[in-house]
């Protein structure tokens, strides 16, 4: 009795279920990369379908957060904390204009730290007599005060602004736009021009102001010298606030007020470096825009993958069949499909970021902007990639699955 009890469990092991071959992850990945390693040449294709959409992704958002990233460090350098004060309309759309007296009332506003004007001439600019008065080249003559440079945070291509000595002779600095119009890259050999039929020597060349675009193409003279050569009075166009970065708003709230205390609606009180800000904004609109293309390109790319994999389906029955009769089950040829078609997005999605990568390099390098491509984008970029794979080559693989193993070896009609 006790014999036939200690065999019970002998039995019950007999009658377990049959056996069931096992597949090691290692040997998973070496039967999954048999595709790629026999069809190279398909394979080198499908991987570039893929690298196209990763690439224009992440050059995209490569491209736009480098563009980003130079607007960014241009309003560091140029500050935010810069105001203009220009005169505005009345209430029956006539020109309003500004005070001679209202730069003075500006600069005594507690946290200013620098104000200047600037004045429009109107008046006409040559390079030499021989140029017809008419052409104008688009540049305007302004009266300037001796503190413009340092509140506008400007800096010399060649030569020297004004001083307190110059601003009252016939001299005349010029904007980056105004300069190149004219002819004049430096100012060594003492060029002369004429503003108003009256003979300038060129002293100074400025640097592009990308907040100030107006001075680019302006040729700036002393507000003393404007009054004593051509006898305008010289009202100031324009005044140029730079303020303690604390107190911007504030000090904004309270200008209109200031430079015209009777009519402050008629004073248009604005921040250059919004605009820079407002473009930073529409690049990162124009981002999502582009993202959505690189979508496409990767869609495509997918079906590619998963039309690859349906055909190597379909060629490698015998396969299939064969090693079904040797005890391979359904899931072990459902993993070798997704394995290979995972394997082959991520080949093509590495390759995708190594070329936006390098296409995002040279292009911000040519800009001359700062390289900035975000960790996450490379990270997405790879990890779309196997996400298409693993979704492109899930139905060949189920599908490769179900195939019967005496249907997959019976050879074709």
């Amino acid at each position: 009795m006790s014999g036939a009890t200690m065999r019970i469990p002998r039995l019950r092991r007999k009658r377990r279920g049959p056996w069931r071959s096992k597949l090691r992850t290692v040997d998973m990945f070496a039967t999954g990369t048999v595709g790629l390693r026999t069809r190279k040449a398909r394979a080198a294709f499908t991987a570039l379908g893929i690298a196209i959409g990763i690439a224009s992704m992440v050059s995209v958002m490569g491209i736009s957060a480098s563009s980003r990233a130079d607007l960014l460090a241009e309003l560091d350098k140029l500050g935010t904390n810069l105001l203009q004060v220009r005169p505005g309309q009345t209430t029956f759309g006539d020109a309003a204009p500004l005070s001679a007296d209202a730069p003075a009332m500006v600069r005594r506003v507690g946290p200013v730290q620098s104000a200047t004007s600037l004045s429009q001439i109107k008046t006409t600019v040559q390079r030499n007599d021989a140029v017809d008065k008419d052409d104008q080249n688009g540049i305007t003559t302004m009266g300037s005060e001796v503190n413009l440079p340092a509140t506008l945070g400007a800096t010399l291509a060649s030569g020297r602004t004004h001083d307190e000595a110059s601003v009252r002779l016939p001299t005349v600095v010029l904007g980056s736009v105004a300069a190149q119009r004219l002819g004049i890259d430096n100012v060594d050999d003492g060029p002369r021009i004429l503003i108003g039929g009256e003979w300038f020597n060129v002293i100074g060349i400025l640097d592009s102001l990308p907040l100030n675009p107006d001075i680019d193409r302006a040729a700036l003279i002393g507000l003393e010298s404007a009054r004593d050569i051509f006898g305008v009075k010289a009202l100031p166009s324009a005044i140029y606030v730079r303020t303690d970065p604390a107190q911007v708003e504030a000090v904004r709230g309270v200008l209109a007020r200031t430079a015209s205390p009777g009519s402050p609606n008629e004073v248009d009180v604005s921040r250059p470096s919004d605009a820079l800000a407002a473009r930073a904004e529409v690049d990162k609109n124009l981002q999502t825009l582009l993202l959505g293309l690189g979508g496409v390109a990767l869609l495509v790319g997918g079906v590619g993958i998963a039309n690859v994999m349906v055909i190597s389906v379909l060629e490698r029955q015998g396969e299939i069949g064969v090693r079904r009769a040797l005890g391979a089950t359904r899931s072990h040829i459902r993993n070798q499909f997704v394995v290979e078609s995972t394997l082959l997005s991520l080949i093509g999605g590495v390759l995708g970021v190594a070329i936006g990568f390098g296409v995002t390099t040279v292009y911000a390098r040519r800009q001359e902007w700062l390289v900035d491509l975000p960790m996450q984008g490379l990270v997405f970029g790879v990890a779309a990639a196997l996400v298409i794979g693993a979704v492109a080559g899930l139905y060949p693989a189920v599908r490769a699955a179900r195939l019967d193993p005496a249907v997959a070896v019976r050879p074709a009609a």
